[in-house]
């Protein structure tokens, strides 16, 4: 059991009482440790902070909850530092969904031209919260959650030495959800997924020690004579069966993007414009239960920090209790996805003890899935690139390479837009 000072950024966020939570539930591996959270909204911070306090005391977990808007002070000394914000809010995450789509794009919070702005935006941020730590926190671990988490990474890992892993759940969630919806039972699927966050792959896939591939291709032919009321999973199948692998539920954006396209393009409302309807409705929940003597927060009335796969607070307690889990990670390849340069963010298992993450060796990507991830994986490093310290051109090179835009002139066009509406948060350098 350790004592650390836990600094978390995002501390007022609509995802932080879920986190929170899951840290408590975990509690007997944190006792006499400290919270600080920081954010910009003093009276979110603030309910968030009692939420914590009545929840620790319910469960009579020693813990220190304060809350600050004041970032350089919450970071001083902290032994550990979680990142998870948003810089303009789901506004941003509106325009980042709506205006590719003007374009015959499609609009998505990681992915194409949202995902490329919604990098630039957090690279901004966080180069700032970099330099606070260095000087405020030197010895701390930064674990990421701000997406894009691979870009974002990726920026970090190339300027600074501070000791850094990125999170995400996909790698646990995207496997299981596609033999889910073949009627297989997740807890008996063993499978490893690799490559970029959000666009990887499997490379073990067994069922009952047997490989899942026949039972995907069953399921999937199935699909194909008697479809089903949810269109993407069934595509999700097919290319599944199609690959020979089991893939991130985001690749249905490049592998049926005109689909995916159509769908957005009919749909009344974005994901994000769906999630800001019902904010409103989480805070009042989340002040209802800082109320309560004995706080639980409803899955239906809350967003994130899924108390049984929170993985920040998994990864945390494996580094700083040096227990040796294996965890997916966002880190440098380090030769341990074949294929890729060292230094690209990879997203593979990695045993995490008190030295961090170590990533495990994988085989290679199927040739036939492989060059999609690598053209990402070059687009991952010319942005990350250009949002750290590039200007407009450097910023437009990087976004014609993606492969959701793929034309100068339409890459120009997006940005010109995009940049106009995201001014307030761009440095002056990616305007002008």
């Amino acid at each position: 059991m350790a004592r650390i000072k836990l600094t978390y950024i995002g501390g007022g966020s609509t995802r932080a009482p879920g986190t929170v939570a899951a840290l408590i539930e975990r509690g007997a591996s944190f006792q006499g440790s400290e919270i600080v959270l920081v954010d910009l909204d003093p009276g979110r911070l603030d309910t968030v902070r009692r939420l914590a306090v009545r929840m620790a005391a319910a469960k009579g977990i020693d813990l220190r909850v304060a809350a600050t808007t004041d970032r350089q002070a919450g970071l001083r000394d902290a032994d550990a530092v979680l990142t998870s914000f948003r810089p303009g809010g789901f506004e941003a995450r509106i325009l980042d969904e709506r205006l590719p789509l003007r374009h015959g794009v499609i609009g998505q919070e990681t992915q194409g031209p949202g995902g490329f702005f919604m990098a630039l935006r957090s690279i901004a941020v966080m180069r700032s919260i970099v330099a606070d730590i260095e000087r405020l926190a030197p010895s701390a671990l930064l674990i990421n959650y701000t997406n894009p988490v691979n870009i974002v990474s990726e920026a970090v890992t190339h300027h600074t030495d501070l000791r850094t892993i990125s999170l995400c759940e996909g790698p646990l969630t995207f496997p299981a959800g596609v033999v889910r919806e073949a009627g297989l039972d997740p807890g008996r699927l063993d499978a490893v997924l690799i490559g970029l966050n959000h666009t990887g792959w499997t490379v073990r896939h067994e069922y009952d020690g047997a490989d899942v591939m026949p039972l995907i291709e069953d399921a999937a032919e199935h699909r194909r004579r008697e479809p089903s009321d949810r269109p993407r999973a069934d595509r999700m199948l097919g290319l599944a069966a199609t690959m020979g692998a089991l893939p991130s539920a985001y690749l249905d954006y490049f592998y049926f993007r005109e689909e995916a396209l159509a769908e957005a393009l009919a749909a009344p409302t974005t994901r994000a414009e769906d999630i800001q309807a019902e904010v409103a409705g989480y805070w009042r929940h989340y002040e209802e239960q800082a109320a309560a003597q004995d706080p639980v927060l409803d899955p239906a009335r809350s967003r994130g920090g899924i108390l049984e796969l929170e993985l920040a607070i998994d990864v945390l307690d494996a580094i700083v209790n040096d227990t040796g889990a294996t965890w997916p990670v966002n880190v440098p390849n380090r030769g341990s996805v074949p294929g890729f340069p060292d230094d690209l963010v990879v997203e593979l298992p990695a045993v995490v003890d008190r030295r961090g993450a170590t990533p495990i060796p994988q085989p290679p990507l199927p040739p036939q899935v492989r060059g999609l991830i690598e053209m990402l994986g070059e687009y991952q490093a010319l942005t990350a690139r250009a949002a750290w310290d590039g200007d407009r051109r450097d910023a437009i090179v990087a976004l014609t390479s993606h492969p959701l835009v793929g034309s100068l002139s339409l890459a120009e066009r997006l940005y010109d837009e995009m940049a106009a509406a995201h001014r307030a948060h761009l440095p002056d350098r990616l305007l002008a």
